[in-house]
Parts: structure tokens; C-alpha cells; sequence
């Protein structure tokens, strides 16, 4: 639900002053007048740091800027081993401060009234942008370097995945109360690719993770991942995020008893009415189950989503009783 304030006035009014998204997401004060815009308003049961998975690249020696109108752009794509081999582990209390005060804060402002999320991006998702330059439609270059060069593709996401489970403790040490794992691109990939170059990586995450913090609640969400849902808990995770295309009673059903769920009303819904808004979740709820289950969008907030439905959304879900 992050998303939900990107599309408030407020937020708009912010970007009016500061254009540029990084100068949004590295400032303190920014980061957290941002990331408490949505709770102010909505109040949900979430606070989500206000931040991009790319973040952490200059601290491992990869340029890159967010562009208006294009998204992220990765300046030296990295193509070779030469290049990868200059990339560096991630330090964040060195390279991202602002992400540890700002954490600190948001848990000051929302005290136990809201629980302080953190993000970071999955190593076959970070190495897709930086080996394809940004975002791609066919990830032929990836996929190259995968099928081509693999030695080259596992160096590189042997150093995301060590920088991340740091990325991940930080976070925590700083306030983040659960981290989401974002493997957006992964399910660009075959189940057997999936299996070689997404899921032991991931483990290796989670299990890093859960050496030092073993109470720390973990969740994955990988757009599409309908192909791939009976493998995401082999890596560990406490939460797998749905997104809308999968039928929340199958996917329950596919990931096994052992494991949360997210999500996963289709962000569209909220274009309709309030009735058939509020249809929608009862329906996502009752096939979710009585447990273990978090209540969200099975994606981020469309462009022109009324702000009333939003509204409508979280008086409905906090309504709810079981």
C-alpha cells in the first residue's frame, strides 16, 4: 500500500518542490514526511519505508539515477566480468544513514500503533536491472549472461545476495519491524532457471537472515509468480506476497499450510463501486482463511485511483472480524 500515497495530492505537491526521486528517497526529513503521508490518512496496519530497491547500488560501485518517464537507468551496465568483478559488498551504515534515521523515526512517530516495514530488491531482480541497464521488456541481455556466461551472472548475485542479507540486518537493527523481499523479475525465468538462479540465492538470504534474527518476519513477493508458487517457500520466507492472477484459495492451497499469506486484491478493483469493492475483499478474505493472512492489493496503486475507494478499502478491512 506504499504505493497509495505516491498518488495523493500531498505527495504530488512534495514532488512539485523536489523533482528529482532521489533527492526524495535519500533525504531524512523527505523519506519520513513521505512514508507517513498514506498512514496519516488511511491508517493502516503498515508503514512502509519510503525508498527504491536501488537504492543500495552506489554503494556497490554501480551508478545509477531514476529518471521522470523512464524509471531506473543503470549508467555502466554491467556485461562483463571485468565489471562485476569491481563491484563491491554494500556497507549501509556507510552508504545509506539516511535509511537507518529515517527507519529509527517512522517507529518513534507510529510508536505500536502501525508496524515499520523495510524493503530490499532480490539479487536475479538487481542484477537484471544492472545487467540490462534498467527496466526491459524481453531480458535478452540477462538471459545471455545466464545461458552464455554463468560463472559471471552467480559472481554478481553472490555479491547482491551477501549485500542484501546485510541490507536486511540493517534494517532491522534500525527499526524495521518485517522486511519485504522484492523479486520482481524472477518470474521472468523458467522454473529450472528459477531454481538455479533465484531460489538459492534467496535461501541463502533468509538463512542469513535468520541466524541474527530469528524473529524477524521475512515476506517475498514476485509479480506472476503463479508458475513458480510451490517453490517460493523452499527459500525460507515467513509471508509469500500474491499478486491478483492467482486465485487466493489455489494459491493457499499450493504453498501449503506452513507458510502466510499477502494480498491479493487486483489494485483495478478499486475503480469500481464501493459495493463491488467491498465484495472483493470479502471474497479474498474468506478464501484466505481465518489465519495468517495479510490484507493488501495483489499489486501497487493504479494511476487515477479514486482516493475515496482507497479509503474504502481500509474501513472495510479493519471491519472485518473472524
Amino acid at each position: 500500500m506504499r504505493q497509495a500515497g505516491r498518488y495523493m495530492k500531498s505527495y504530488q505537491n512534495l514532488c512539485e518542490k523536489y523533482p528529482l526521486f532521489r533527492e526524495r528517497s535519500e533525504n531524512v526529513d523527505l523519506v519520513v514526511e513521505i512514508s507517513l503521508q498514506p498512514w496519516k490518512v488511511f491508517k493502516p496496519d503498515g508503514v512502509i519505508l519510503f525508498s527504491d530497491i536501488l537504492t543500495p547500488l552506489p554503494g556497490m560501485n554501480i551508478p545509477f539515477d531514476i529518471v521522470k518517464g523512464k524509471g531506473p537507468v543503470i549508467y555502466d551496465p554491467l556485461r562483463t566480468a571485468a565489471a562485476v568483478n569491481e563491484v563491491r559488498e554494500f556497507v549501509p551504515e556507510e552508504w545509506v544513514p539516511y535509511v537507518g534515521q529515517a527507519l529509527n523515526l517512522l517507529r518513534g512517530e507510529v510508536k505500536n500503533e502501525a508496524a515499520v516495514l523495510g524493503f530490499v530488491g532480490a539479487p536475479f531482480t538487481l542484477a537484471s536491472y544492472c545487467v540490462e541497464g534498467g527496466s526491459s521488456k524481453n531480458f535478452s541481455k540477462i538471459k545471455r549472461m545466464a545461458f552464455a556466461e554463468p560463472a559471471i551472472l552467480h559472481n554478481l548475485l553472490q555479491k547482491f545476495t551477501t549485500s542484501m542479507a546485510s541490507y536486511i540486518k540493517y534494517q532491522a537493527d534500525n527499526g524495521a519491524q518485517a522486511v519485504q523481499i522484492f523479486d520482481s523479475w524472477a518470474t521472468e525465468l523458467s522454473p529450472v532457471d528459477f531454481e538455479e538462479f533465484s531460489l538459492p540465492y534467496l535461501k541463502q538470504i533468509v538463512d542469513s537472515v535468520k541466524e541474527t534474527h530469528p524473529d524477524l518476519p521475512l515476506i517475498l513477493y514476485a509479480s506472476g509468480s503463479g508458475g513458480l508458487l510451490e517453490r517460493l517457500p523452499l527459500t525460507g520466507v515467513d509471508v509469500v506476497s500474491l499478486d491478483w492472477t492467482v486465485d487466493m484459495a489455489e494459491g493457499r492451497k499450493r504453498l501449503g499450510s506452513n507458510i502466510a499469506v499477502q494480498g491479493n486484491v487486483d489494485p483495478g478493483v478499486l475503480f469500481g463501486s464501493k459495493e463491488f469493492i467491498t465484495k472483493r475483499i470479502y471474497d479474498t478474505v474468506q478464501k484466505a482463511g481465518s489465519e495468517g493472512h495479510v490484507l493488501n492489493l495483489g499489486h501497487g496503486i493504479k494511476v487515477g485511483t479514486p482516493e475515496e475507494n482507497v479509503a474504502h478499502f481500509f474501513e472495510v478491512a479493519k471491519g472485518i472480524r473472524y
